[in-house]
């Protein structure tokens, strides 16, 4: 008996040593604590967008010939009607100045005609007065009259020849600036394709050719992206917008949506979308944005502020949070009830309050309903959402 009293006591501490550093440790996690702030209710796209310039043409000349000129490099900013291009226009420059030459000379002859008309009509009414005396003969009379008529006649022809003048030389003039090439609006110029000295032709009916100059209003950008069908027909013009690019992670700029697509696009069968411009209100200044730049847009359909919220990738599947029990340093999974959300933030009507302490990661081994943790609880959900 004594002795298996001293087994006994030997093998009992031993037991509890095994059991003690054989037993599960508990998992390390990251826990948040909820908090109340604002959610909104928004509509994304589905793929990525692009910026687009509101004026954007690529210009080209209407006439064939040869580049006489290139007043303008790439990069350079124009101003609206502004000399761009140039083709080699002699021959039409001459006859734009012959016909103001003759131009010149059917005013000349008008003056001069109707000068002469002014003269016989004036003999013609002295012949009259001096013919009521008995002064002047019928023949006579008859002479003066017919040279006034013939005289008005030389003005009005010479009136007729000036407006063909003027004819010619619009024509002329029309067919000269043929030969230019001149900005349309302001902008910048973002490709030229042409060298002086090059030969340039006309595109042929549905053939495409580069064109010589292509001009962008870069003071008034918009991005074009698709939204999924589902969410558009929440879309409303006036809705303000969130824009996001690639080339400036961590920033977004403010924007506007003005159009909504009037029909669905089929580009891909399962996931149909609806294309949506939203413009920069105002282009940022400090930013230099270029046209073609990927971008992605949030449309934001409603605001709720003062929410009670979690990060939306805190959820389980069916509504459920993983909570903290402190009292038991264990998890216990929780059924809540959610309100508006968005892929950032879901609203919590029911189910947990302001200060509890949830999972932050869905991904952790182990960390399960029932499941022994030391929790570290994180910074603010805000500051924790905006680091990622």
């Amino acid at each position: 008996m004594k002795r298996a009293l001293i087994l006994l006591t030997i093998l009992l501490p031993l037991a509890a040593a095994i059991w003690y550093f054989s037993r599960p440790q508990p998992i390390a996690v990251t826990l948040i604590q909820v908090e109340r702030g604002p959610v909104e209710v928004i509509a994304a796209n589905s793929r990525a967008g692009s910026i687009r310039a509101c004026q954007r043409s690529r210009l080209a000349v209407p006439l064939g010939g040869r580049v006489e000129q290139l007043l303008v490099d790439e990069g350079d900013r124009v101003k609206t009607g502004q000399l761009l291009l140039q083709l080699h226009d002699d021959e039409q420059q001459a006859l734009v100045a012959q016909s103001r030459a003759d131009l010149e000379a059917a005013q000349l002859e008008q003056q001069r005609s109707c000068l002469n008309a002014d003269l016989t009509q004036r003999e013609l009414k002295r012949s009259q007065s001096l013919a009521a005396r008995k002064l002047v003969s019928a023949e006579q009379l008859d002479r003066l009259s017919t040279e006034a008529r013939t005289s008005a006649l030389d003005c009005e022809r010479a009136q007729v020849a000036i407006a063909q003048s003027q004819a010619q030389l619009a024509l002329y003039t029309a067919q000269l600036e043929k030969r230019q090439l001149r900005a349309p609006f302001a902008g910048i110029i973002a490709e030229i394709n042409g060298e002086p000295g090059e030969y340039t032709t006309p595109s042929p009916p549905g053939v495409a050719t580069p064109p010589a100059v292509d001009l962008i209003d870069d003071s008034c950008l918009y991005v074009r992206a698709p939204i999924d069908e589902v969410e558009a027909a929440h879309l409303a013009p006036g809705q303000s917008a969130r824009i996001t690019l690639d080339a400036f992670r961590g920033e977004s700029f403010s924007g506007t949506l003005t159009r909504i697509a009037p029909f669905v696009s089929e580009l891909e069968k399962q996931a149909r979308t609806v294309d949506v411009d939203v413009y920069f209100t105002p282009v940022p200044a400090t930013t230099r944005l270029l046209v073609g730049y990927s971008a992605d847009v949030e449309v934001i359909i409603e605001q709720h502020a003062d929410q009670l919220r979690i990060p939306t990738e805190t959820l389980l599947e069916g509504s459920y949070v993983l909570r903290f029990n402190p009292d038991s340093s264990t998890l216990e999974k929780v059924a809540v009830t959610t309100g508006a959300a968005n892929w950032t933030w879901t609203s919590i009507t029911s189910g947990l309050e302001a200060g509890d302490q949830i999972l932050s990661r869905l991904d952790i081994e182990g960390a399960v309903d029932g499941a022994e943790v030391e929790g570290k609880v994180e910074g603010s959900l805000e500051g924790k959402v905006n680091a990622e």
